[in-house]
Parts: C-alpha cells; structure tokens; sequence
C-alpha cells in the first residue's frame, strides 16, 4: 500500500492508495460477495466558518520521506509480548500501542509478523502519527499445534529509531489421549465363560486431558475400573479391564468411544472375540459353601448339587476334599445326561478356633474337567467372663443393705448355655438370674446383695453353673464389713456470700442439709445472727441415712455497707453445733445531673435551642426515676418521655432541655427529677432571654455582567446569598426578567443566621444584541434582594469537514457509504442515508472541540459493502 501526504494552503489532505483486485465470491452458502477493501485515494479537509486559519488532519502514510521539522521517536507499550497458553484451534489477540515521542509526525511504512502462528489481526500499520499521539496493533496469536512459539514484530517508518521490534513469545496447548492396546482381541472363548484383558489410557499432551464419557458397544463386551469423569494430567495414564463373555457360539465385535477434551476426540478402541460351543459344562449349586461359625467337638454338613448343564453326558471319575476339618461323603462315579443332576454333602469338623478354608475338587469329562467348590468356616469356643470378677460392698451399717449390679458377658466365639446361680456367706443374697443362653458377644446382668446382721468383715460367693469349658462353675468372690450405725451432718454451701443487695429489698439463697451417716441425724435448733441476715423453712426435724433437707438463709439489709453473720444449727450429729458463715453488703444508688444549671443565652423568638443534661449513678445500686417535671413556659424536656427509667451503677442517661421563646425577654425555669435515690429530687436551674426575631438577606454580587456569549450556547455565573439577620431566612424563589436569563439553585433553603446558599444564573442569548434585566429573589427576609444582569449575545462559528476519495476501479461499484466515529479505530456510524454517488461528503453535523475519524466503504450492485479503507482524522477547534 502507498500512502501520500500533501499540504495545501492551510488544510491538510490525507490521501491513501492501493491496488485493487475483483470481487470474489466464498465457496461456502453463508459467504456474502464484498467489493475489495482498500479505496484507491481517501483525503479528508476540514472547513471552519469564522475563524483565521484551518486545523490540519493526520493519517496513514505509507513509505513516508523524513519530516524536516526534525526526528520523530517511536516506543511501543511493551518490548516483549507474552501470550500464555493458547489452546489449539483457538487464538488470542493483544495490543501494542504506538507512541511518537518526538516533536514531528512519524510515518510508518510497514508492520512485519516473523514466527509462525502470529498475525496482525487489526490496526493500520501504514498510519502517520503526529508528535505526543498514539495508534494500536492487534497481533493475535492461532497455534496449529502444541509448543512453543516465538516470533517478533517489526514496526518500520521514518523515525530515527526504526525499526521498533517487539518479542512475541506463547505456548500451544492441547491434550492428546493415547490407548493402548489399539485393538483388543479376545480369540476363542467358551460360551459361558468370559476373560479380561487391561487398557492403558495415557495423555501425551501438555494440558490435562478431562475424558467425559466411554461408551461400549456389542452385547458380549463390559468393562470395570474406569469411573467418569477423569482427568487425566499430562503425561501421566490410568488403565481399566475390558471383559468379553460370549452368548453364542460366533465371532462377535464391538468398539469403545472415548469423548474427551482432546482435539481429536472422539477415539475409538476396537474389540473383538468369539464364542466357541460348550460341549458339555458341569455345574456345581451352590459354587461355593459357608458353614458359618461350628463350636469345637460339633460339626456342620451342607448338601451340594451337581448338574449337567450341556448337550452331552459327562462322566464323574472322582471327587476330593482338601483343607483342615473338611471333608465329603456320598458321591461316587457316575455318569449325568444332559440335564440330570446328582448330590454329595460337604462338613465341617473345626479342631481349632478361627477361620478355616478349604475345596472340593470334581474331576469329570466336561468341558469345565476340573470343577472347583470353595469351602468356608470358624471354629468357634464359647468362654463366660464375670464383671466385676469380685465384689466389695466396703462398710455398711447393720440394718442397712446395698445393691451391686454384676455383668455376664460371653467373650468366646461360640455359644454359652448358663443353667444357675448361687450365693454363699453371712448376709449376702442374689436376684435376677435365669437359666439363658448367651451368643458370642452377648452379656446378662444379676444382683448381688449385702444386709448384714452382725459387726464384723464378712466373705462369700456367687456361684455360676454354664457348659462354658475350663472352670465351670464360675465363682465371684464377694466380701464386706458390717459397722455399728451412727449420723453424721454435712452443709452445702459451708458459706453463702450474697454480694450487693439494695437497701430495701431482700435476697434468699438455698443450703442443704445432707445425712453422710448410718444413723438419723435429729435437727433440735437453728439460729441465724448479723444485721439483716435470717432463715427460714428449717425446724426440728429428722434426716434419715442418705437423705437430705433444704432450707433458706436470707439477706434485707437496712443500711449501706458490708455485714457479716452465721446460722448456727443444733443437731445430734457428731459436728453438732454445725455453723453457716453468712456475709454481703447493702447497696444504695447516688443520682447527680451534670449541668446542674442551664444557662441558653440570647435565642430568637421563634427559634430554639436545646442542651444536654447528663445524669449518673454514683452508688451501688440502680436509681429509677419515676417523675421528670418542668416550670418555665418557655422550656421543655425530650429524650425522658417514657418513664420510670433505671440507671444501673457507674451508668449514664441523657435527655435534652429546649429554650423556645415565644417573646423577648427574661426566662426561668426548673427540671425536677423524682428517683429511689436519697438525695431525690433533683433540681436543675433554667434561665436564657428571648429576642425579636429579623431575618435579613443579602447578595453579592448584586449585578452581573455575562459579556459576549454565542447564539444557541450559555453562560452561567454565581451570587451569594447570605443570611444577616439573627433568625433563619427561607428562600421561596427566584424570578429571572430579561430575554435569555435564568436562575436555578438556593430555591427551597433554609439559611440559619450567617449561612449562606449559592444562586445559579444562566445568560443563554437567542439573538445577536446587548439584553439587561435582573433576578428578583423571594424570602421571608425583610429586604429580598434584586441583582442586575447583562450580557450580549454574538454570531456563533460553525464547523464542516469535506471528505474526498479517488472512485474504485471495480464495475461492481454503485456508490460509498462514509462512517465517522469519536476514538480510533471505531466503533464508526454511518453518516449517510444512502451510497453516495461522488467521490466527495460534506459532514456539517461537527461540534466544536471534538476530534472525529472518518473511514469509506465502497458498495456494489447488490447492496454488499467492502471493507473500511485507512482512517483519516479530523479536530474540530
């Protein structure tokens, strides 16, 4: 492509030139025939309306000369550009931005792509690029196949650094799924029989490999092992077994699909095999036997069917057993018809305990000569375990009795037939045993007893008859001491601490009185001591062995500070008199408010001002106030309007007391706060002096002068509102005279005395002349003030831009269509309505200040566009 620029008086024009080919027509149906690309010449110019001198243009230029206003600088955003990973068969496009450091245009010539895999997938190359400005190149990057891949981008011009080179560096990726074998032959197998060969699955790729699915086909063919979906990482494998168990007597095929994320998926393993005819199969029912668990000296039998299941008869010449305590009885040789069937018995005799295994070997003349029947079992023997193995009652008081429960657990492999049980020695007794049968694993629970009649140790047993081998009958020592009763008495708690308690009120808290003795204690008195402290629901009562009573002691102080007491308890027990240490503290709240006078000032009349008044619990128990009354017309309270309320110790509560005058003036008044405290109530001191109330407002500027402003344009300038008086001011509106004046902003705000609000004026003039008038604001202010304004509405400047090409040399084309867009490289919108006939456009739709980009499409007769020619750019002053 030749690019040339030329300057002609004060406009630049930008002309671009191409070769051009014919229109071509895809092969594919969805294909629309395009009229060539490129235009053969495109200049752009730009025109303004009232203004000295033009603005020039910048655009493409192709195997430009040196500018001889001095040495542009190329620099590119990156010196290297890395692509990552890209899939195969997908792309991935990056920029390279552009910049001409230097003080003139730079004119690039060509952009050149070296490494295969790497184009340029957008962007003109063959662009001049003014001194400060930017242009972009998308270069994209389509691997064929995996690897890595480098290249490099060339950008060449008439800069004194050319070329400018770029490193382009990426990585094609793309699982690849190997199976091995490639085909599975089966050969010849018997009907009813089945064999298995292994697959290997590898990924030979750089990328994991994720395999979806596998789909079998041919009724003869399974496979196991192989659970979906997985995946499978790069050059790693993971294997399965494919089965073929024939049904009839053929050469039979199938196939497995694999789907998966490799480029080549689907892949397919071819299967094949076949059935061969079973002349005559012997059959064994069950296949394999389990005599389960047999206890040692017993055994166990089970009978086995043998079937022929083939076209001929078969002759049994034999059959032998092998394997500890196994054993057959009952078949002898002889010969089956097809169909017929004969039987043998199988036993288990276990000599030891555990598991045992063993077989039945048939031999015959079947297909199958040899006919295999597994054999299974456990030798078990039961053992009784007792739990405790012996039983200590300790101390006990004659004429008391205790319990203790003792567990039977058979701990062997077999079963355990218990018949009885016995108990022997002075006081000792059992319940709760019956004759049972116990399985491995399985326990059965009795009752010793011991009541004994006389001082002194005592020994005995349990006797436990069963068919547990190794010691039976079972003996469970049991053993005792018999004491002389006596009581004994202990309290909990020994001391009840019962912390703070308001003066006033009252706190109980429980003790328990507990008999630890053999004997019964007998409570004869209970008296209580110290100030405030008592007791209740304890008189003289008895306390039998074990049990236990519960009473109140209880805490009403009268005054402030710690006390300290006892409950002393009379009773026949040994620890008798029995004390109860008693202590707490009566609490009391300290209410104080922080002011405790409030002084407002000077307020307006119709104003109001408030203060805080805080009010804090100093003592040791909570103050609630009940009552919060106010004297003064004029004052108020809020934040205490739901009472009572309580302050807990060390906390706060705040409310607030208003001031609204109503007139000017001294003003006094009270808050009376009524609580539990001692020092209720409490009086808070009001004063403040009322004012009359003036609202002033004031503007500055109070006249505005806007100067020239263009026709079909606007102006604004601002006015400070201020609010002079000692009460607030409301501005309601603001009223603008005067063609092309407006005011916005301030209307609606309330100005507190010395605030202020901002006035907005706009002067947008419809005509080309001097206008006055002025801006009436509306308040409740005793002197709204009126600002002057003027201003002078002038002759706006208008902009168009002529864009112009050289027509295509290709007869196809009817017109162009002329698109324009905001930044480079579009996105562009179409200008016309319609192809445009001439090689020439007037774009009179431009604003001021923009920068806009132009590009031609050429159209041919049946209505398909070409592709855009270079872009021509236009700033508008």
């Amino acid at each position: 492509m030749k690019i040339q620029i030329q300057v002609r008086n004060h406009t630049t024009f930008a002309s671009i030139s191409a070769d051009h080919g014919n229109h071509s027509t895809s092969s594919s149906a969805s294909s629309a025939r395009r009229p060539f690309a490129a235009l053969l010449t495109l200049a752009l110019t730009l025109t303004t309306v009232g203004l000295s001198s033009c603005v020039g243009l910048t655009n493409a230029g192709s195997a430009a000369k040196k500018s001889s206003g001095g040495a542009g600088t190329l620099s590119t955003s990156a010196t290297s550009l890395s692509f990552g990973n890209v899939s195969v068969g997908n792309s991935k496009i990056q920029n390279v931005t552009i910049t001409n450091a230097g003080t003139t245009a730079v004119n690039l010539s060509q952009a050149s792509i070296t490494g295969a895999g790497y184009s340029v997938a957008s962007g003109n190359s063959s662009v001049s690029i003014p001194a400060g400005k930017s242009g972009t190149i998308q270069i994209q990057m389509a691997p064929a196949s995996a690897g890595v891949y480098n290249g490099s981008l060339s950008i060449e011009s008439d800069a004194a650094n050319s070329p400018v080179k770029v490193a382009l560096t990426g990585t094609g990726t793309e699982p690849v799924l190997a199976v091995s074998p490639g085909t599975l032959q089966f050969g010849n197998v018997k009907v009813g029989q089945s064999t298995t060969q292994p697959v290997t699955l590898t990924n030979s790729g750089n990328v994991d490999l994720v395999l979806h699915a596998a789909h079998i086909s041919g009724a003869s063919f399974g496979m196991s092992g192989l659970s979906l979906p997985a995946t499978i990482a790069a050059g790693k494998n993971i294997s399965f077994n494919v089965h073929f168990a024939p049904s009839a007597p053929q050469g039979m095929t199938g196939s497995i699909k694999f789907i998966d994320n490799a480029p080549n998926s689907a892949q397919s393993l071819e299967l094949a095999g076949t059935g061969t005819e079973a002349n005559a199969s012997l059959v064994a029912t069950p296949g394999s036997v389990s005599f389960g668990n047999v206890t040692l000296g017993s055994s166990g039998s089970q009978s086995v069917t043998l079937t022929n299941a083939g076209a001929s008869a078969i002759a049994i010449s034999q059959g032998t057993s092998s394997g500890t305590g196994f054993s057959i009885s009952g078949l002898n040789p002889i010969t089956l018809n097809p169909g017929q069937t004969t039987s043998f018995t199988a036993k288990f005799a276990p000599t030891t305990t555990g598991s045992a295994t063993g077989a039945v070997t048939i031999t015959s003349n079947a297909s199958n000569p040899t006919l295999t029947v597994n054999l299974v079992g456990v030798g078990t023997q039961p053992h009784l375990g007792a739990n405790p193995s012996a039983v200590n009652f300790g101390s006990l008081a004659i004429g008391n009795s205790s319990l203790i429960s003792v567990t039977l657990t058979n701990t062997g492999t077999g079963s355990v037939a218990i018949s009885s049980g016995s108990a022997s020695g002075a006081g000792f007794s059992m319940s709760g045993l019956s004759a049972t049968t116990l399985n491995a694993g399985q326990s059965t629970s009795f009752t010793v007893k011991f009541a004994p009649t006389a001082s002194g140790a005592v020994t005995g047993s349990v006797s436990i008859a069963s068919n547990a081998p190794g010691g039976s009958p079972l003996a469970i020592p049991l053993s005792g001491t018999a004491t002389q009763p006596q009581p004994g008495l202990t309290i909990n708690p020994a001391s009840v601490p019962f912390g703070n308690i308001s003066v006033g009120s009252s706190s109980s808290q429980n003790v328990t009185l507990t008999n630890t003795g053999n004997a019964t204690v007998n409570i004869t008195g209970a008296t209580a001591s110290g100030a405030g402290f008592g007791l209740g629901g304890l008189g003289a009562q008895s306390i039998n062995p074990g049990a236990s009573v519960t009473f109140s002691a209880r805490f009403a102080p009268t005054t402030a500070g710690s006390v300290t007491g006892s409950i002393s308890i009379s009773s026949n027990a040994p620890n008798s008199p029995a004390k109860i240490t008693l202590s707490g503290a009566g609490a009391q709240g300290q209410l104080s408010a922080n002011p405790s006078s409030a002084s407002f000032g000077t307020v307006s009349t119709g104003s109001s001002n408030s203060q805080t008044i805080t009010l804090s619990n100093a003592g040791s128990a909570a103050v609630s106030v009940s009552q919060a009354n106010v004297t003064g017309a004029a004052f108020s309270i809020s934040g205490m309007t739901s009472l009572p309320i309580t302050i807990n110790p060390g906390a706060n509560k705040a409310f607030n007391v208003v001031f609204a005058p109503t007139t000017s003036g001294s003003a006094t008044g009270t808050v009376q706060l009524v609580s539990n405290a001692p020092n209720s109530a409490i009086s808070i001191a009001l004063s403040g002096t009322g004012q009359t109330a003036t609202q002033v407002l004031s503007a500055n500027p109070s006249s505005l002068n806007f100067s020239s402003v263009n026709d079909g344009s606007s102006a604004t300038l601002n006015v400070t509102l201020t609010n002079t008086g000692n009460s607030n001011v409301t501005i309601s509106g603001a009223t603008a005279s005067g063609t092309g004046f407006s005011a916005s902003g301030a209307v609606g705000t309330t100005l507190t005395p010395s605030q202020t609000a901002t006035l907005t004026v706009t002067f947008a003039p419809t005509s080309t002349s001097a206008v006055t008038g002025s801006v009436a604001v509306n308040s409740n202010a005793s002197n709204s003030p009126k600002i002057s304004v003027s201003g002078t509405g002038v002759q706006q400047t208008s902009h168009t831009v002529g864009v112009s090409w050289t027509a295509s040399v290709s007869t196809d084309v009817v017109g162009y269509h002329i698109y324009r867009g905001t930044v480079t490289g579009g996105p562009y919108s179409i200008l016309d309505s319609a192809p445009v006939a001439s090689d020439a456009y007037t774009d009179s739709t431009v604003q001021s200040g923009q920068t806009y980009f132009y590009v031609v499409r050429s159209v041919d007769n049946t209505g398909t566009e070409s592709a855009n020619s270079a872009q021509v750019q236009a700033v508008i002053p």
